[in-house]
């Protein structure tokens, strides 16, 4: 079975908005806002929906920056990072789910690789942006 985990690096004025974890698995640690894929949504809708859920911000998913692949023991997990266009910036999130979200700069977030949940999957997403790597959005078709 795969596990789908969809997500945007949000850049405002030179720096990149990041989430805290909450969850036990993960707590304390950085992260892109990201959440799983639901069943009928497709992965535009999801992205904006994560993003808003964990951010409070609305975004336009604008390219592909990256795509993920993990294979585990009895899943493989897939994820699609998307680069976005800040709509509205207003910070709210479930404290239950995101213990914070703050801006960092891109060096700040090159030094704090041991505070990322996932190290490799941020700084290559957010390298990517800022090196504008990123993929055209309008590769990804929706078939109904």
């Amino acid at each position: 079975m795969a596990i789908i985990i969809v997500g945007g690096v949000i850049e405002k004025d030179g720096k990149f908005l990041l989430v805290q974890e909450a969850k036990e698995k993960c707590k304390g640690k950085w992260n892109i806002p990201t959440g799983h894929l639901e069943p009928n949504e497709t992965i535009f809708e999801g992205t904006r929906r994560e993003i808003f859920e964990e951010t409070g911000c609305s975004v336009e998913l604008t390219g592909i920056l990256q795509i993920g692949n993990i294979a585990l023991e009895k899943d493989n997990l897939i994820s699609v990072i998307f680069s976005t266009n800040l709509i509205e910036d207003k910070i709210l999130y479930n404290k239950s789910e995101i213990l914070n979200a703050k801006w960092f700069s891109y060096e700040e977030i090159l030094s704090m690789k041991e505070e990322l949940r996932s190290p490799d999957l941020i700084i290559n997403s957010i390298s990517n942006f800022v090196e504008n790597k990123g993929s055209d959005i309008s590769i990804i078709k929706i078939i109904k």
